[in-house]
């Protein structure tokens, strides 16, 4: 069985949190995949495209989700390391388990309204300017109407 010491607790629990965040982006860019449209109708429709990471970069409210979650993980970690004291590896890895639950559970909350919020931006502002479809920039190599920044705007309003 492995010897887990504090220092590796420590490390071990700040890596989890980093993987924690950047995942935030992710499961933000996996949720608007309902957005995507295919490339077959684009040559016959008015097609836009959005930076959905600049979106959520520039939002306020995800920087304030984004802040939340990493006082929650810190919050988790000191949990963690306070009740884990005299814990078998077994008890430890049950416990962070479910402090990973808790966190995920906590992200989920904080940010599929903000998601809601910049998708229904997007389509408001790709019906003020009659696009039929929008895609996620990066699966864009040319072409397409840019509507990040209109959307950005919309969001600041």
């Amino acid at each position: 069985m492995i010897k887990l010491e504090k220092k590796h607790i420590k490390i071990f629990s700040v890596v989890i949190a980093a993987v924690f965040v950047g995942s935030v982006v992710a499961l933000a860019l996996t949720q608007m995949g309902g957005m995507v449209g295919g490339t077959a109708s684009a040559a016959s429709t008015s097609v836009g495209v959005v930076d959905f990471r600049q979106v959520m970069a520039q939002s306020t409210e995800f920087q304030d989700a984004r802040t939340k979650l990493d006082l929650a993980a810190s919050e988790e970690q000191q949990n963690f390391e306070s009740k884990t004291a005299g814990m078998s590896d077994e008890e430890k890895a049950n416990a962070f388990q479910q402090a990973q639950e808790r966190l995920a559970k906590k992200e989920e909350d904080l940010l599929a309204p903000i998601q809601k919020k910049i998708e229904a931006e997007i389509k408001s502002v790709a019906e003020a300017k009659g696009l039929q479809v929008v895609i996620h920039k990066a699966a864009v190599a040319y072409g397409g109407t840019d509507i990040t920044q209109d959307v950005i705007r919309k969001l600041a309003k």
